[in-house]
């Protein structure tokens, strides 16, 4: 099992990077480890997280940071999975 990141998730984590470093410069590296980490737990458990909002998406929610993790399933042996956003909580998903 793969886990791979798309671009738009990779500027989601930037972004999000960017922010804490700016907030809570003392804990943003802590956090940023965790954000970036969770996905890894979707190689043994890929249906882990909840259908998504947006068709053929799952979400993963993380329980101690207001961050949902938006991923895909692909291939029909679940080889591969696609970290396709990672959103706030409170944003507006999907478009």
């Amino acid at each position: 099992m793969q886990v791979r990141w798309t671009s738009a998730a990779a500027e989601d984590l930037e972004s999000i990077a960017n922010y804490l470093f700016e907030k809570t410069p003392e804990s943003a590296a802590r956090l940023i480890r965790e954000i970036y980490n969770v996905p890894s737990t979707l190689k043994s458990f890929p249906k882990r997280g909840r259908v998504g909002k947006k068709e053929g998406t799952r979400e993963l929610l993380m329980p101690s940071l207001p961050y949902v993790i938006v991923y895909q399933v692909m291939g029909d042996t679940v080889d591969t999975v696609h970290i396709v956003r990672i959103l706030h909580s409170s944003q507006d998903w999907p478009r």
